[in-house]
């Protein structure tokens, strides 16, 4: 939200205060606190200190690494939930110290330097490095006139929070940037990647992936320069970057306060490993998640007849499939949701999950978190209290998406215990996930939820608690280690709930490199797991669209099939499109044990799988505004084809990079853009300079024993390289290689017992089994 017009003034309707020098700072050692007093004007005498705001400033700490900045103008309001969770280090306090210069506050490689001199000034360095500041004119409060504000589509967004007075107050802060610092996060948004320039509302919409509206809102930045920039507030909060002051972030939340937590790197990685820490780490998932989901699609007709029609024609094709997902149209029309099986259509729901079951398929059932007024569900959940009421004690109801319907407010107990129940029926029939589709369609004004929950605040974080309840369940009922949700909404914590997929794209290339943009920018959030519809949502893609976004989509965390108006098997298409899915779903099954070792990292370290550019090359400035190729996990860069003709740009950083789709050719060298052209069954896929690829032994499933028969595919490794490449389990045991060079050979040991495993080096393959050593020389 901008407050100024233009460099000398603000807005007519903004009477503004801003910190602007410091009366007073106090210190805190045994909390580990540093508090700075400052006035709105400069104090010349003991006159000038009635009558007069302060600003109170408070830094702390809740981790190394990590400073928590609150922001107060009065300090006595009423406080009302929800909160994002924040887990600090049991027992950590920062280093604070007071001269006559500053206080300082440091927390691990991180210092916060507020001076007591001059204009206000406090200055935040990572091991004596400049990152961020805030300078005059930062640190504001601003009244704003209501009535400026006070449009419907604002109201309707919840941007007002006018008093009685009709002025809403607002606070604000802002960070410096630097020249040609790159900002981005902020969620998963589909416009551009790098957001210097843009304006962002966090506030959780269903608009696709055309426009500035975003499913998955969150409130944290990264840039460039390595840290990041974490806003605790679950309700609205404005960010204007480098778009109001153009050397500036400016973050804003309608009240009397503000808190934020400015993170260090020195590294984009351990920004989020950091990040992760404080608001969770995403778990593991399920392996068989990894493999192919395939969709009834959501208004096309379907019975139990097309279901096995898709089934055979996948394995007649020998197209491996995992997962089979039924949309909306299980439950009949007007009553989602009821969470009853349509008997018209699935007139034996036990027997037909039975049977899936038996072809070694999951199930995925769709849901949302509303009740139509058609349901016989309704009339219980109204009268038990479990939807969300209207302040004059009725039930929130409207029209859009369902007819009357309502919406469960899990802030109640009883009523998430009552949906949760409803849910469990189905996983006793057969069903093992759910698609947890919506959670954006959340009403803020003249609503009252059960446990006195501001509105404004609920609107982004219902998505948490929604996610939690579907999450939490089939974590007791299936276990943590077989507990996956396909979750649309989201917010700050969401990523604690995979697995997450990017909502409603229409079926071009340009929606293709939406969607990229989407995940990248999600993954720089902390999300460790991401998936799309493949070939597009909205319309029916041409083969050309169709058969690029399936190579694409096989290269991501998870892959799905699905649309609106029509099927997404590869046979609707042409049949080169069956090959292309045949091929890249082969491909990523064999790359399993990679990508158990790229999931590993996700868990471990809050590191996506689908990884922007910079994370793992961020000392190469070219790569700071990358946005249509990835690196997935650490060693394999991926450029999906934006074109139906196959021409590619992209990018390569330093060294010699290998390719995997054309084994035995020469090596690419890097520090260059490259212009290619690739037929509908390639893309360019390269391995890493310097990297091991542990490969699977089988290609038709993702749930396999992965280190027996695992070949360890080496790519030009330097003279002297030594590492532990650790190959995780699946369904058997994980192992340990030790993975070394010396001069010409290399040497390739282990103590485990995988079966048949072998190295390959430079097209050359050695095998083993069990224990051991194979050593290849290059050259012979």
């Amino acid at each position: 939200m901008k407050f100024t017009d233009g460099y000398w003034h603000t807005r007519p309707e903004v009477d503004a205060l801003y910190a602007v020098e410091v009366d007073d700072i106090r210190v805190d050692e045994a909390a580990g606190t540093m508090t700075v007093y400052a006035p709105t004007t400069t104090i010349r005498g003991r006159g000038d200190t009635l009558n007069r705001p302060l600003i109170t400033v408070t830094y702390s700490s809740p981790a190394p690494g990590v400073v928590t900045v609150k922001v107060e103008h009065w300090s006595g309001g009423a406080r009302r939930g929800p909160e994002f969770a924040v887990t600090g280090e049991e027992g950590f306090r920062p280093a604070v110290k007071l001269d006559d210069d500053a206080g300082e506050l440091t927390s691990g490689n991180l210092t916060v330097r507020v001076s007591r001199g001059g204009p206000w000034n406090a200055a935040f360095t990572c091991e004596g490095r400049d990152l961020t500041a805030s300078l005059p004119k930062s640190v504001g409060v601003m009244h704003v006139a209501g009535r400026a504000h006070r449009t419907d589509t604002a109201v309707a967004r919840g941007l007002t929070g006018l008093g009685p007075d009709g002025v809403t107050s607002w606070v604000h802060e802002q960070l410096t940037l630097e020249p040609g610092e790159q900002v981005y996060g902020l969620g998963e948004r589909f416009g551009p990647f790098v957001k210097n320039g843009q304006v962002v509302d966090i506030w959780n919409e269903d608009g696709g992936t055309a426009s500035e509206l975003a499913y998955k809102n969150v409130p944290f930045y990264l840039t460039s320069k390595g840290y990041g920039v974490f806003v605790a507030h679950p309700e609205r909060v404005s960010f204007e970057v480098a778009s109001e002051v153009n050397t500036r972030v400016q973050f804003s939340v309608a009240g009397q306060s503000l808190e934020y937590h400015v993170i260090a790197g020195p590294e984009p990685k351990d920004v989020l490993r950091r990040y992760t820490a404080l608001t969770g780490r995403p778990p593991a998932v399920p392996a068989w998640s990894f493999g192919l989901w395939l969709s009834t699609s959501f208004t096309t007709d379907y019975d139990e007849a097309t279901v096995n029609e898709f089934v055979d024609g996948m394995a007649q094709r020998d197209i491996p499939l995992s997962v089979f997902h039924f949309d909306c149209f299980w439950m009949r029309e007007y009553q989602w949701s009821d969470f009853e099986w349509d008997p018209r259509v699935f007139p034996d729901p036990e027997g037909m999950l039975a049977r899936l079951h038996e072809r070694g398929l999951k199930v995925c059932a769709w849901i949302n978190p509303y009740i139509a007024q058609r349901s016989a569900l309704f009339e219980e959940a109204r009268a038990a209290g479990y939807l969300v009421r209207t302040a004059d004690g009725g039930v929130w109801q409207w029209d859009l998406w369902q007819a009357g319907m309502g919406l469960v407010d899990f802030t109640n107990p009883d009523a998430t215990a009552w949906y949760r129940s409803k849910l469990a029926r189905l996983l006793d029939q057969g069903v093992d996930c759910f698609k947890s589709d919506f959670g954006e369609r959340v009403p803020v004004d003249g609503v009252v939820w059960h446990d006195g929950s501001d509105p404004h605040k609920m609107h982004n974080y219902y998505a948490q608690l929604y996610n939690e309840a579907v999450h939490g369940l089939l974590v007791e009922r299936r276990g943590a280690e077989d507990a996956v949700v396909f979750a649309r909404s989201a917010t700050a914590g969401g990523q604690t709930m995979p697995v997450h997929w990017g909502g409603d794209c229409d079926s071009t290339f340009a929606a293709m490199g939406e969607s990229l943009r989407g995940g990248l920018s999600l993954g720089l959030c902390g999300f460790g797991y991401w998936s799309h519809d493949i070939g597009g949502f909205e319309n029916t893609p041409d083969p050309a669209v169709f058969k690029r976004w399936a190579a694409f989509g096989l290269l991501s965390s998870h892959s799905r099939l699905h649309g609106s108006q029509s099927y997404r098997v590869p046979w609707a298409f042409d049949d080169e499109a069956v090959d292309v899915v045949r091929k890249f779903t082969h491909l990523k099954m064999s790359l399993m044990p990679y990508l158990a070792g790229a999931a590993e990292q996700v868990r471990s370290d809050g590191t996506p799988m689908m990884r922007a550019m910079l994370l793992e090359f961020p000392g190469d400035r070219a790569v700071h505004t990358l946005d249509t190729q990835y690196m997935l996990g650490d060693s394999l860069l991926v450029a999906p084809v934006f074109r139906a003709d196959g021409r590619v740009d992209y990018y390569l950083p330093a060294g010699e990079w290998t390719r995997l789709l054309q084994p035995g050719g020469p090596a690419v060298p890097g520090s260059r853009w490259v212009t290619e052209e690739h037929g509908f069954d390639s893309l360019p896929l390269l391995a890493r300079p310097g990297s091991v690829i542990p490969v699977g032994s089988r290609d038709d499933r993702p749930d396999y024993a992965w280190a027996d028969g695992v070949t360890l595919r080496c790519f030009e490794l330097p003279d002297g390289y030594e590492r532990d490449v650790v190959v995780p389990g699946g369904t058997g045991e994980p192992a340990t290689f030790t993975v070394r060079r010396t001069g010409d050979t290399v040497r390739v040991s282990t103590t485990d017992a995988p079966a048949g495993w072998g190295v390959e080096v430079s097209g050359r393959t050695a095998r083993a089994a069990g224990a051991g050593e194979v050593a290849i020389t290059l050259g012979d």
